[in-house]
């Protein structure tokens, strides 16, 4: 488990309006997120119907784009 040593930063009301992190955690915390993205888009890439591409189809279409 991470456990943060945040700091917040209040308004004139008192109301938290940002966090304030050490570098090292803040490190983790990005780590963490973006971890959490690739597996989202590898989840969202998997739940999808599609056939396999041949490899030489798929250069193809790749340098074809590029031009």
């Amino acid at each position: 488990m991470l456990i943060l040593h945040e700091k917040f930063i209040v308004d004139e009301k008192g109301k938290k309006t940002a966090a304030v992190l050490p570098y090292a955690e803040w490190k983790k915390v990005a780590a963490i997120l973006e971890e959490y993205e690739d597996i989202c888009a590898y989840d969202k890439a998997k739940s999808r119907a599609s056939r396999p591409v041949p490899f030489k189809k798929a250069i193809k279409k790749l340098k074809a784009a590029r031009a």
